[in-house]
């Protein structure tokens, strides 16, 4: 992996609450191309603020979390279809998350995407948010750029 983050390096100016480097009150994560793969990986680990009740990560950050991951593969994947140096700006269409387990916390969160279908300007993104490598959640979204 690289040492600067896609959101560092394409992204340094966001002020998205889950991805934004300027948003300080946010959960500035940040993604990375994995090596030898077309997988984002993040890692996040959750504050005592972030629980739904003791132990227990709340579910609109999960939602948040794979939002925001899933978005940055698809821009990245786009980026390299069409050819082009940075990113382009993507919006989310849809996602779906599956809440398979509660999600301990406050331990370390391991969030990993692929884009499973390129159509035009649309990516297809599908990724999974683990802890101690037992997938928690899972998430399917549409993106466009």
């Amino acid at each position: 992996m690289t040492t600067l983050s896609l959101q560092e390096q394409y992204g340094s100016h966001g002020i998205c609450f889950g991805c934004g480097p300027q948003n300080k009150s946010g959960l500035q994560i940040k993604s990375y191309i994995e090596n030898d793969s077309d997988h984002l990986v993040a890692h996040f680990l959750p504050e005592e603020h972030h629980q739904a009740f003791p132990g227990v990560l709340n579910g609109g950050i999960i939602g948040v979390l794979l939002d925001c991951h899933c978005n940055w593969a698809a821009a990245y994947h786009l980026m390299g279809a069409l050819g082009e140096k940075r990113p382009p700006c993507t919006v989310t269409a849809d996602y779906h998350v599956k809440l398979k387990r509660p999600t301990p916390a406050p331990k370390e969160v391991e969030l990993r995407a692929w884009v499973s279908a390129l159509n035009g300007p649309k990516a297809t993104v599908e990724a999974t948010l683990s802890v101690q490598g037992k997938i928690c959640a899972t998430c399917t979204g549409t993106f466009v750029a």
